[in-house]
């Protein structure tokens, strides 16, 4: 049954949602890779596959939203919540734009007293001094929570934050866009219809995003690709997902630690229908953070077209003991022996110049060789 919708799909059919999770349902992952690797040459027939270099940065990990899935999040009374000085954070961007990076990714917990100029001053700030780096910033939980400690618009917060520098929004947050899985996994956290409209208002200023979905957890396959569907919706309704990432729970150290690791079995195969199932969404990242290299790499034989990002700092799923770490150079090598060229590019995939790709691997290779001793435990 499966072989006469991979036909369909390859020919240009659009799936429906019974038909994903009957892929889903399916063991043949050999099959179901295989099609989402035509699918993504058919929509990427160039020589190249590309990658990012960013930094995730987290201004604070306080947070009002208790999400059994989060090993990274403090509530506002406790002695480990932080605030980063704005001087550390700015450090923080200037090393980003050293090795080359053209972005930074910034978020953080739902803070309870911070206004809407507090974080207008933190974006005017960076854009002052790093004019030329894009602030992929403030996922749709940050930003709707901003509307009511400011009893402000969506339209109205988006807006000003826009004027203030931010550049494109992450699709964090988002893990199932199903109510019945967000009221199982957390408590005081945006729904799915509030998620989703974000998304919508950004895009109707003119902004991009990128989509994301967490799986593995309470979902059902059905709610998985329910997940899909309205990311799909929207795009077609809006056209302003560039990418969508999707990556595996990792359960260690949170509430949730007795349910299973999903494997990579499961990982390749859910990307894979995504590619199928995301017609309209031109890039699929490959997760190698919560994969590891090899995983990671032969994503790009299951429907991704982008490795990702070479991610200079990284705390979320690091808090919660998945610690994957690759240099520019394995990047690089990881897409070059599949017979790809690697090429750098930013958040809205655009390739960057061949002279800022080559500073952007020299300056990286120097700090590499600086910190040797580090890679080497990180990587073992």
């Amino acid at each position: 049954m499966i072989e006469s919708i991979l036909d369909g799909v390859i020919a240009g059919d659009r799936l429906t949602r019974e038909q994903a999770v009957e892929l889903l349902r399916s063991s043949d992952l050999a099959a179901i890779g295989r099609a989402a690797d035509l699918v993504c040459r058919r929509m990427h027939p160039e020589s190249y596959r590309t990658y990012n270099v960013d930094r995730n940065i987290n201004y604070t990990n306080i947070c009002t939203a208790v999400c059994h899935f989060c090993a990274f999040y403090r509530g506002p009374k406790s002695d480990e919540g932080y605030v980063l000085p704005r001087n550390v954070l700015l450090d923080k961007v200037r090393e980003t734009a050293e090795l080359g990076g053209n972005q930074i990714l910034l978020q953080g917990g739902l803070h309870p007293k911070f206004t809407l100029d507090w974080y207008e001053q933190m974006l005017t700030d960076i854009k002052r001094e790093f004019p030329q780096i894009n602030i992929h910033g403030f996922s749709p939980p940050e930003l709707h929570h901003f509307t009511k400690v400011n009893r402000l618009s969506i339209e109205e917060v988006l807006g000003r934050l826009k004027e203030a520098g931010l550049g494109s929004i992450p699709g964090g947050g988002a893990e199932i866009l199903v109510d019945r899985v967000r009221r199982e996994l957390t408590r005081g956290k945006v729904m799915s219809d509030d998620w989703l409209h974000v998304m919508r208002v950004w895009h109707q200023l003119g902004g991009k995003s990128s989509a994301t979905m967490m799986f593995g957890h309470v979902e059902t396959l059905e709610e998985r690709v329910e997940h899909l569907w309205r990311v799909r919706q929207l795009q077609d309704e809006t056209g302003g997902f560039t990418a969508f990432i999707g990556w595996t729970f990792q359960p260690d150290h949170t509430d949730l630690a007795h349910i299973p690791p999903t494997g990579s079995f499961e990982y390749l195969k859910t990307q894979a229908v995504s590619r199928l199932f995301l017609d309209n969404v031109p890039n699929i990242q490959s997760s190698w953070v919560t994969q590891g290299l090899k995983i990671g790499q032969l994503a790009l034989n299951f429907g991704a077209n982008d490795m990702g990002s070479l991610m200079i700092e990284e705390n979320v799923v690091a808090e919660a003991g998945t610690v994957h770490f690759l240099t520019l150079d394995q990047i690089r090598a990881a897409i070059s022996e599949l017979g790809f060229e690697p090429r750098q590019r930013d958040v809205f995939y655009q390739l960057v110049s061949p002279e800022l790709e080559r500073q952007a691997i020299e300056a990286n290779r120097r700090k590499d060789e600086s910190n040797r001793p580090e890679l080497i435990q990180l990587a073992v």
